[in-house]
Protein backbone atom coordinates (compact mmCIF):
# COMPACT_ATOMS: atom_id res chain seq x y z
CA UNK A 1 0.00 0.00 0.00
CA UNK A 2 1.16 3.51 -0.97
CA UNK A 3 0.62 7.59 -1.51
CA UNK A 4 -0.24 8.27 -4.95
CA UNK A 5 1.29 11.78 -5.92
CA UNK A 6 -1.24 14.74 -5.50
CA UNK A 7 -0.34 17.51 -7.50
CA UNK A 8 -1.89 21.01 -7.65
CA UNK A 9 -2.06 22.78 -10.51
CA UNK A 10 1.34 25.24 -12.23
CA UNK A 11 3.34 24.30 -9.22
CA UNK A 12 7.19 24.18 -9.68
CA UNK A 13 8.75 21.52 -9.00
CA UNK A 14 12.08 22.10 -7.93
CA UNK A 15 11.79 23.20 -4.39
CA UNK A 16 12.44 22.05 -1.13
CA UNK A 17 11.14 21.55 2.39
CA UNK A 18 13.01 24.04 4.61
CA UNK A 19 11.87 22.21 7.58
CA UNK A 20 13.54 19.07 6.86
CA UNK A 21 16.65 20.95 6.01
CA UNK A 22 16.74 22.87 9.60
CA UNK A 23 16.54 19.84 10.78
CA UNK A 24 19.76 17.70 9.92
CA UNK A 25 22.67 19.10 12.40
CA UNK A 26 20.07 21.35 14.16
CA UNK A 27 20.25 25.43 14.08
CA UNK A 28 24.13 25.17 14.33
CA UNK A 29 24.91 23.18 10.90
CA UNK A 30 28.15 24.28 9.94
CA UNK A 31 28.07 25.76 6.34
CA UNK A 32 30.40 26.75 3.24
CA UNK A 33 30.73 27.47 -0.35
CA UNK A 34 32.73 24.43 -0.29
CA UNK A 35 31.64 20.34 -0.07
CA UNK A 36 33.77 18.80 2.04
CA UNK A 37 34.78 15.45 0.85
CA UNK A 38 35.13 12.23 3.31
CA UNK A 39 36.25 9.38 1.37
CA UNK A 40 35.18 6.41 3.65
CA UNK A 41 38.23 4.29 2.66
CA UNK A 42 41.12 3.83 0.63
CA UNK A 43 43.17 0.83 -0.21
CA UNK A 44 45.21 -1.21 2.52
CA UNK A 45 48.61 -0.88 2.55
CA UNK A 46 50.98 -4.01 1.67
CA UNK A 47 50.17 -3.66 -2.25
CA UNK A 48 46.66 -4.80 -1.88
CA UNK A 49 45.92 -4.04 -5.88
CA UNK A 50 42.41 -5.69 -6.26
CA UNK A 51 40.08 -2.69 -8.35
CA UNK A 52 37.14 -1.95 -5.79
CA UNK A 53 33.77 -0.58 -6.97
CA UNK A 54 33.40 2.94 -6.51
CA UNK A 55 30.15 4.49 -4.91
CA UNK A 56 29.90 8.10 -4.54
CA UNK A 57 27.22 8.91 -1.23
CA UNK A 58 25.78 12.60 -0.76
CA UNK A 59 24.77 13.80 1.87
CA UNK A 60 23.61 16.99 3.63
CA UNK A 61 25.35 16.20 7.30
CA UNK A 62 27.55 19.14 7.80
CA UNK A 63 26.70 20.23 10.88
CA UNK A 64 27.84 17.48 14.23
CA UNK A 65 25.94 14.39 12.88
CA UNK A 66 28.60 14.36 9.79
CA UNK A 67 31.44 12.37 11.84
CA UNK A 68 28.76 9.55 12.82
CA UNK A 69 27.81 9.08 9.68
CA UNK A 70 31.94 8.55 8.54
CA UNK A 71 32.01 6.25 10.90
CA UNK A 72 29.52 4.13 9.60
CA UNK A 73 31.16 4.60 6.13
CA UNK A 74 34.74 3.98 7.61
CA UNK A 75 33.58 0.61 9.48
CA UNK A 76 31.57 -0.58 6.10
CA UNK A 77 34.62 0.15 3.65
CA UNK A 78 37.26 -1.50 6.20
CA UNK A 79 34.86 -4.78 6.20
CA UNK A 80 34.89 -5.77 2.72
CA UNK A 81 37.11 -5.46 0.00
CA UNK A 82 34.82 -5.01 -3.13
CA UNK A 83 33.21 -2.04 -2.98
CA UNK A 84 34.96 1.90 -1.62
CA UNK A 85 32.15 4.46 -0.34
CA UNK A 86 32.89 7.95 -0.72
CA UNK A 87 31.23 10.02 1.49
CA UNK A 88 30.65 13.61 0.11
CA UNK A 89 29.25 16.10 2.50
CA UNK A 90 27.38 19.31 1.00
CA UNK A 91 26.85 22.09 2.69
CA UNK A 92 23.30 21.67 4.56
CA UNK A 93 21.53 25.15 2.87
CA UNK A 94 22.72 24.76 -0.11
CA UNK A 95 22.13 20.87 -0.35
CA UNK A 96 19.08 20.56 -3.08
CA UNK A 97 20.21 23.14 -4.84
CA UNK A 98 23.59 21.26 -5.78
CA UNK A 99 21.37 17.94 -6.02
CA UNK A 100 19.38 19.52 -8.76
CA UNK A 101 22.20 20.05 -10.58
CA UNK A 102 23.98 17.52 -10.59
CA UNK A 103 21.06 15.29 -11.54
CA UNK A 104 20.13 17.49 -14.28
CA UNK A 105 23.84 17.68 -15.51
CA UNK A 106 24.75 14.52 -14.41
CA UNK A 107 28.44 16.17 -13.98
CA UNK A 108 29.92 14.47 -10.54
CA UNK A 109 26.08 13.11 -9.84
CA UNK A 110 26.34 11.06 -6.89
CA UNK A 111 25.53 7.14 -6.93
CA UNK A 112 23.38 7.54 -3.54
CA UNK A 113 22.41 10.28 -1.83
CA UNK A 114 20.53 11.27 1.58
CA UNK A 115 17.12 12.39 0.83
CA UNK A 116 14.26 14.09 3.05
CA UNK A 117 11.34 11.86 2.79
CA UNK A 118 8.95 14.72 2.40
CA UNK A 119 11.18 15.72 -0.87
CA UNK A 120 10.76 12.34 -2.27
CA UNK A 121 7.36 13.13 -3.89
CA UNK A 122 8.80 16.01 -5.70
CA UNK A 123 11.75 14.24 -6.90
CA UNK A 124 9.28 11.04 -7.96
CA UNK A 125 7.14 13.44 -9.66
CA UNK A 126 10.19 14.97 -11.94
CA UNK A 127 11.46 11.04 -12.21
CA UNK A 128 14.96 11.74 -10.88
CA UNK A 129 14.78 8.35 -8.78
CA UNK A 130 14.42 5.04 -9.41
CA UNK A 131 12.33 2.27 -7.19
CA UNK A 132 14.27 0.23 -4.53
CA UNK A 133 12.31 -2.87 -4.29
CA UNK A 134 14.60 -5.16 -6.40
CA UNK A 135 17.90 -3.55 -5.11
CA UNK A 136 16.01 -4.34 -1.37
CA UNK A 137 15.48 -7.73 -2.02
CA UNK A 138 18.64 -8.68 -3.72
CA UNK A 139 20.52 -6.89 -0.80
CA UNK A 140 18.19 -8.96 1.75
CA UNK A 141 16.09 -5.85 2.40
CA UNK A 142 12.31 -5.33 2.92
CA UNK A 143 9.79 -2.67 4.03
CA UNK A 144 9.28 -5.05 7.27
CA UNK A 145 12.51 -4.30 8.65
CA UNK A 146 11.92 -0.22 9.08
CA UNK A 147 9.58 1.68 11.10
CA UNK A 148 5.97 1.70 8.73
CA UNK A 149 5.78 5.56 8.46
CA UNK A 150 8.42 6.56 6.18
CA UNK A 151 8.62 3.02 4.53
CA UNK A 152 4.30 3.79 3.75
CA UNK A 153 5.26 7.90 2.61
CA UNK A 154 8.19 6.63 0.47
CA UNK A 155 5.71 4.53 -1.63
CA UNK A 156 4.47 5.96 -4.60
CA UNK A 157 1.94 4.20 -7.27
CA UNK A 158 3.30 0.96 -5.72
CA UNK A 159 6.97 1.21 -5.79
CA UNK A 160 9.10 1.66 -2.94
CA UNK A 161 11.74 4.33 -3.31
CA UNK A 162 13.28 5.00 -0.12
CA UNK A 163 15.57 3.32 2.55
CA UNK A 164 14.75 4.78 5.78
CA UNK A 165 17.70 6.09 8.24
CA UNK A 166 15.93 7.51 10.62
CA UNK A 167 13.28 9.55 12.34
CA UNK A 168 13.12 12.81 13.79
CA UNK A 169 9.67 13.52 15.99
CA UNK A 170 8.71 16.87 18.00
CA UNK A 171 9.49 15.62 21.00
CA UNK A 172 9.08 17.40 24.77
CA UNK A 173 12.50 18.06 26.75
CA UNK A 174 11.73 18.89 30.49
CA UNK A 175 14.15 20.09 33.25
CA UNK A 176 13.87 17.38 36.10
CA UNK A 177 15.67 19.80 38.55
CA UNK A 178 12.32 22.13 37.90
CA UNK A 179 9.81 19.43 37.84
CA UNK A 180 11.36 18.30 41.15
CA UNK A 181 10.78 21.81 43.24
CA UNK A 182 7.55 21.99 41.33
CA UNK A 183 6.48 18.77 43.25
CA UNK A 184 5.61 17.13 39.51
CA UNK A 185 6.47 13.33 39.41
CA UNK A 186 6.15 12.03 35.95
CA UNK A 187 6.04 14.49 32.51
CA UNK A 188 2.32 15.36 31.41
CA UNK A 189 0.60 13.21 28.53
CA UNK A 190 -2.26 15.09 28.03
CA UNK A 191 -3.98 18.47 28.05
CA UNK A 192 -5.35 18.49 31.12
CA UNK A 193 -1.83 17.16 32.94
CA UNK A 194 0.12 19.68 30.72
CA UNK A 195 -1.66 23.01 31.91
CA UNK A 196 -1.56 21.94 35.51
CA UNK A 197 2.32 21.16 35.04
CA UNK A 198 3.27 24.85 33.36
CA UNK A 199 0.48 26.35 36.43
CA UNK A 200 3.05 24.04 39.21
CA UNK A 201 6.33 25.21 37.11
CA UNK A 202 5.86 28.68 36.75
CA UNK A 203 7.04 30.79 39.12
CA UNK A 204 7.40 34.70 38.13
CA UNK A 205 9.53 35.54 40.89
CA UNK A 206 12.29 33.68 40.15
CA UNK A 207 11.41 34.45 36.08
CA UNK A 208 10.91 30.73 36.04
CA UNK A 209 8.04 30.01 33.45
CA UNK A 210 6.17 26.30 32.57
CA UNK A 211 6.25 26.78 29.06
CA UNK A 212 8.53 28.90 26.84
CA UNK A 213 5.72 29.76 23.44
CA UNK A 214 8.14 29.61 20.62
CA UNK A 215 6.70 31.98 18.16
CA UNK A 216 8.69 30.86 14.70
CA UNK A 217 10.82 27.91 14.85
CA UNK A 218 9.99 25.26 15.71
CA UNK A 219 6.56 25.83 14.86
CA UNK A 220 7.06 24.18 11.84
CA UNK A 221 6.94 20.68 14.00
CA UNK A 222 4.95 22.12 16.80
CA UNK A 223 1.26 23.50 14.98
CA UNK A 224 0.85 20.39 12.46
CA UNK A 225 1.24 17.88 15.83
CA UNK A 226 -1.50 20.08 17.64
CA UNK A 227 -3.66 20.11 14.57
CA UNK A 228 -3.74 16.61 13.73
CA UNK A 229 -3.78 15.60 17.68
CA UNK A 230 -7.53 18.07 17.26
CA UNK A 231 -8.26 15.86 13.92
CA UNK A 232 -7.38 18.69 11.70
CA UNK A 233 -5.93 18.61 8.42
CA UNK A 234 -3.10 20.59 7.16
CA UNK A 235 -4.41 19.22 3.40
CA UNK A 236 -7.71 18.06 2.85
CA UNK A 237 -7.24 16.27 -0.27
CA UNK A 238 -7.72 18.75 -2.42
CA UNK A 239 -7.12 22.36 -0.69
CA UNK A 240 -4.82 23.98 2.40
CA UNK A 241 -7.35 23.16 5.25
CA UNK A 242 -5.49 25.14 8.22
CA UNK A 243 -7.83 27.73 8.84
CA UNK A 244 -10.59 25.30 10.39
CA UNK A 245 -12.11 24.83 13.60
CA UNK A 246 -9.92 22.29 14.91
CA UNK A 247 -6.71 24.22 13.73
CA UNK A 248 -7.92 27.67 14.74
CA UNK A 249 -8.56 26.11 18.37
CA UNK A 250 -5.62 24.70 18.91
CA UNK A 251 -3.68 28.39 17.80
CA UNK A 252 -6.43 29.62 20.58
CA UNK A 253 -4.93 27.73 22.80
CA UNK A 254 -1.53 28.10 22.49
CA UNK A 255 -1.92 32.12 22.62
CA UNK A 256 -3.61 31.22 25.79
CA UNK A 257 -0.38 30.05 27.76
CA UNK A 258 0.91 33.52 27.08
CA UNK A 259 -2.58 34.88 28.83
CA UNK A 260 -2.25 33.19 31.46
CA UNK A 261 1.37 33.79 32.34
CA UNK A 262 2.96 30.21 31.93
CA UNK A 263 5.12 31.85 28.82
CA UNK A 264 6.15 35.10 28.19
CA UNK A 265 4.13 36.89 25.32
CA UNK A 266 7.00 38.48 23.04
CA UNK A 267 9.37 34.99 22.24
CA UNK A 268 12.10 35.66 19.39
CA UNK A 269 13.82 33.25 17.43
CA UNK A 270 15.24 30.57 19.73
CA UNK A 271 14.22 32.39 22.98
CA UNK A 272 12.17 29.25 24.40
CA UNK A 273 15.50 27.55 23.86
CA UNK A 274 17.70 30.03 25.48
CA UNK A 275 15.86 30.27 28.95
CA UNK A 276 15.69 26.49 28.92
CA UNK A 277 19.68 26.28 28.47
CA UNK A 278 19.19 28.83 31.86
CA UNK A 279 17.29 26.54 33.90
CA UNK A 280 14.12 29.37 33.68
CA UNK A 281 11.95 27.57 30.70
CA UNK A 282 10.55 24.07 32.31
CA UNK A 283 9.45 22.43 29.44
CA UNK A 284 10.52 23.01 25.68
CA UNK A 285 9.30 21.35 22.43
CA UNK A 286 11.72 20.76 19.79
CA UNK A 287 13.47 17.90 18.09
CA UNK A 288 15.58 15.32 18.30
CA UNK A 289 18.87 17.22 17.19
CA UNK A 290 18.52 19.48 20.13
CA UNK A 291 20.27 16.75 22.35
CA UNK A 292 23.98 17.25 21.94
CA UNK A 293 23.84 20.75 22.87
CA UNK A 294 21.57 20.23 25.89
CA UNK A 295 24.10 17.45 27.11
CA UNK A 296 26.63 19.89 26.24
CA UNK A 297 25.07 22.46 28.72
CA UNK A 298 25.51 19.58 30.97
CA UNK A 299 21.30 20.00 32.17
CA UNK A 300 19.33 17.72 34.04
CA UNK A 301 16.53 16.88 31.69
CA UNK A 302 13.98 14.33 30.22
CA UNK A 303 12.52 13.12 27.26
CA UNK A 304 9.15 12.23 26.54
CA UNK A 305 6.61 12.28 23.70
CA UNK A 306 4.71 15.11 22.96
CA UNK A 307 1.28 15.51 25.26
CA UNK A 308 -1.54 14.61 23.63
CA UNK A 309 -3.25 18.65 23.46
CA UNK A 310 -5.52 18.07 21.20
CA UNK A 311 -9.13 15.86 21.60
CA UNK A 312 -8.64 13.12 18.76
CA UNK A 313 -5.59 11.20 18.88
CA UNK A 314 -1.46 10.99 19.81
CA UNK A 315 0.21 12.39 17.10
CA UNK A 316 3.67 14.14 16.23
CA UNK A 317 5.33 16.02 13.12
CA UNK A 318 8.34 14.07 12.49
CA UNK A 319 11.09 14.33 9.57
CA UNK A 320 13.17 11.63 8.65
CA UNK A 321 16.12 11.12 6.35
CA UNK A 322 16.67 8.03 3.75
CA UNK A 323 18.89 6.62 1.59
CA UNK A 324 17.91 7.06 -2.70
CA UNK A 325 19.12 6.84 -5.81
CA UNK A 326 19.21 8.40 -9.18
CA UNK A 327 17.21 6.76 -11.62
CA UNK A 328 19.77 7.60 -14.46
CA UNK A 329 22.00 4.92 -12.16
CA UNK A 330 22.24 1.49 -14.18
CA UNK A 331 25.87 0.45 -13.70
CA UNK A 332 25.06 -2.97 -12.15
CA UNK A 333 28.10 -3.35 -10.13
CA UNK A 334 27.23 0.12 -8.28
CA UNK A 335 23.61 -1.11 -7.62
CA UNK A 336 24.94 -4.41 -6.06
CA UNK A 337 27.77 -2.17 -3.87
CA UNK A 338 24.70 -0.12 -2.72
CA UNK A 339 22.75 -2.69 -1.80
CA UNK A 340 25.47 -4.45 0.13
CA UNK A 341 26.22 -1.27 2.17
CA UNK A 342 22.54 -0.45 2.59
CA UNK A 343 21.99 -3.97 4.57
CA UNK A 344 25.08 -3.17 6.40
CA UNK A 345 23.63 0.14 7.48
CA UNK A 346 20.46 -1.51 8.80
CA UNK A 347 22.04 -3.94 10.59
CA UNK A 348 25.14 -1.84 11.74
CA UNK A 349 24.03 2.04 12.67
CA UNK A 350 24.34 2.22 16.21
CA UNK A 351 26.84 5.33 15.44
CA UNK A 352 23.78 7.35 13.92
CA UNK A 353 22.12 6.58 16.70
CA UNK A 354 24.93 7.99 19.21
CA UNK A 355 24.31 11.50 17.21
CA UNK A 356 20.80 11.79 18.58
CA UNK A 357 19.00 10.39 16.17
CA UNK A 358 16.28 7.70 16.18
CA UNK A 359 16.72 4.80 13.84
CA UNK A 360 14.06 3.66 11.30
CA UNK A 361 15.95 0.05 11.79
CA UNK A 362 13.79 -2.15 13.78
CA UNK A 363 16.68 -4.97 14.22
CA UNK A 364 18.84 -1.90 15.66
CA UNK A 365 16.07 -0.45 18.08
CA UNK A 366 15.09 -3.51 19.41
CA UNK A 367 19.33 -3.61 19.84
CA UNK A 368 20.83 -3.73 23.26
CA UNK A 369 23.12 -0.62 22.58
CA UNK A 370 20.20 1.24 21.25
CA UNK A 371 17.81 0.07 24.51
CA UNK A 372 20.76 1.77 26.65
CA UNK A 373 20.34 5.45 25.13
CA UNK A 374 17.78 6.86 26.83
CA UNK A 375 16.57 9.56 24.51
CA UNK A 376 16.42 7.89 21.60
CA UNK A 377 15.21 4.64 23.03
CA UNK A 378 12.29 6.52 24.29
CA UNK A 379 11.78 8.60 20.79
CA UNK A 380 11.52 5.26 19.57
CA UNK A 381 8.43 4.69 21.23
CA UNK A 382 5.90 6.95 19.67
CA UNK A 383 6.78 5.70 16.13
CA UNK A 384 3.44 4.37 16.00
CA UNK A 385 1.96 8.27 15.78
CA UNK A 386 4.61 10.16 13.85
CA UNK A 387 3.22 12.03 10.15
CA UNK A 388 5.08 13.81 7.71
CA UNK A 389 4.01 16.84 5.82
CA UNK A 390 1.61 16.30 3.29
CA UNK A 391 2.21 13.81 0.61
CA UNK A 392 1.52 17.17 -1.88
CA UNK A 393 3.93 18.62 -4.28
CA UNK A 394 6.03 21.89 -3.60
CA UNK A 395 4.24 21.57 0.32
CA UNK A 396 7.17 23.71 1.35
CA UNK A 397 6.09 26.52 -0.86
CA UNK A 398 2.45 26.00 -0.18
CA UNK A 399 2.45 26.38 3.34
CA UNK A 400 4.76 29.15 4.31
CA UNK A 401 2.60 31.34 4.24
CA UNK A 402 1.46 29.53 7.57
CA UNK A 403 3.84 30.55 9.78
CA UNK A 404 4.38 34.28 9.32
CA UNK A 405 0.27 34.43 9.89
CA UNK A 406 0.92 31.72 12.93
CA UNK A 407 3.39 34.34 14.43
CA UNK A 408 1.00 37.45 13.79
CA UNK A 409 -1.66 35.37 16.06
CA UNK A 410 1.23 33.89 18.88
CA UNK A 411 2.05 37.43 19.09
CA UNK A 412 -1.20 38.91 19.51
CA UNK A 413 -1.18 40.85 16.34
CA UNK A 414 -4.27 39.31 15.02
CA UNK A 415 -7.02 37.19 15.81
CA UNK A 416 -6.20 33.17 14.98
CA UNK A 417 -9.53 32.75 13.03
CA UNK A 418 -8.05 36.37 11.29
CA UNK A 419 -4.68 34.72 10.61
CA UNK A 420 -4.95 31.47 9.53
CA UNK A 421 -7.86 32.77 7.08
CA UNK A 422 -4.86 35.11 5.72
CA UNK A 423 -2.61 32.02 5.51
CA UNK A 424 -4.85 29.97 3.52
CA UNK A 425 -5.50 33.20 1.14
CA UNK A 426 -2.16 33.35 0.52
CA UNK A 427 -1.49 29.58 -0.17
CA UNK A 428 -4.07 29.29 -2.50
CA UNK A 429 -2.62 32.41 -4.49
CA UNK A 430 0.98 30.71 -4.21
CA UNK A 431 -0.63 27.44 -5.81
CA UNK A 432 -2.03 29.74 -8.88
CA UNK A 433 1.74 31.25 -9.68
Amino acid sequence: MGKKLRKPAALLLSLFLVIGLAACGGKDSSGGGNSAAVNGGGEASGGKSQAKTDILFWSPFSGADGPFMKKIVDKYNSSQDQYKVNFVIQPNGEYYKQLDVALSTAKERPDLMIMHVDNVPTYVDKDQLQPLDDIATTAGISKGDFAEAPVEYSTIDGKWYTIPLDIHPVIMYYNKDLFEKAGISAPPTNRAEFEDAVAKLTDKDNGVYGYVLPTLWPQQFIFPSLVWQNGGELWDGSDVAYNSPEAVEMVSWMRSLVDQGYSPGNVQQDGENTLFLQGKNAIQFNGPWMKSQFDEAGLNYGVASIPQIGNVKAAAYAGSHGFVIPKALSDEAKLAGIGDFLKYVADNSIEWAESGQALASKKMVESEEFQKLEVQSNIAKGFADVQFAPNVLNWGTISEPIWGELNNALLGKKEPQKAMDDAVAKSRQAMKN
